[in-house]
């Protein structure tokens, strides 16, 4: 039996999944906002090198989009040697994405680590996150809130529509285990 392939719908799945609307995704992958909706909707063919853009607005290349959309083996076991470290704010955390091209899924985990007198500050976005401190501790602040401790082998869990920050007051290095829904860190 023949597979058909549904490219459009899984861009449409990758877009909702990134929060992104179809004109900021026509926009990020220089394509029309028009050709965005004919191709989500499977009513149009793309070439190699529009799809390319597309996905690279999610940080997916073309050989995983197209593993994953044929129904391949997905990728369950992710080494220490995949992680992709990324420098937070002002080197006050440093922040390792444990499943590089998270964007297209649902969650994101990190592992984040901050050093003693530093911090790692968001604004807040949508969603919801989960921590759990794996070394050392942190004060969690989350607007309008109290700050709380959260030492080794606590965990955390929030919405995360409010800006929070996570401090370390203690004199060694914090290690979390962070989980973000949806995928935020790129």
């Amino acid at each position: 039996m023949e597979k058909t392939l549904h490219i459009g719908s899984r861009i449409k799945r990758l877009r909702v999944a990134n929060n992104l609307t179809q004109d900021e995704l026509a926009l990020r992958a220089d394509l029309t906002k028009g050709f965005i909706s004919l191709l989500e909707r499977d009513l149009t063919s793309i070439s190699i090198e529009a799809l390319a853009q597309i996905l690279g607005v999610f940080g997916t290349s073309l050989a995983e989009f197209f593993r994953n959309l044929q129904g391949g083996d997905e990728r369950v076991v992710f080494r220490q040697k995949d992680r992709v470290r990324v420098e937070g704010s002002e080197d006050e955390e440093v922040i390792e994405l444990l499943i590089p091209g998270a964007q297209g899924k649902i969650m994101d985990p990190v592992f984040v680590t901050i050093d003693p007198g530093k911090h790692s500050l968001d604004q807040g976005h949508e969603g919801e996150e989960f921590g759990m401190v794996l070394s050392g501790s942190v004060v969690l602040e989350i607007e309008g809130g109290k700050p709380q401790k959260v030492r080794k082998g606590e965990c955390f869990y929030f919405r995360s529509d409010r800006p929070h920050k996570l401090t370390n007051q203690g004199k060694v290095t914090a290690r979390i285990l962070w989980v973000v829904s949806p995928p935020v860190f790129h």
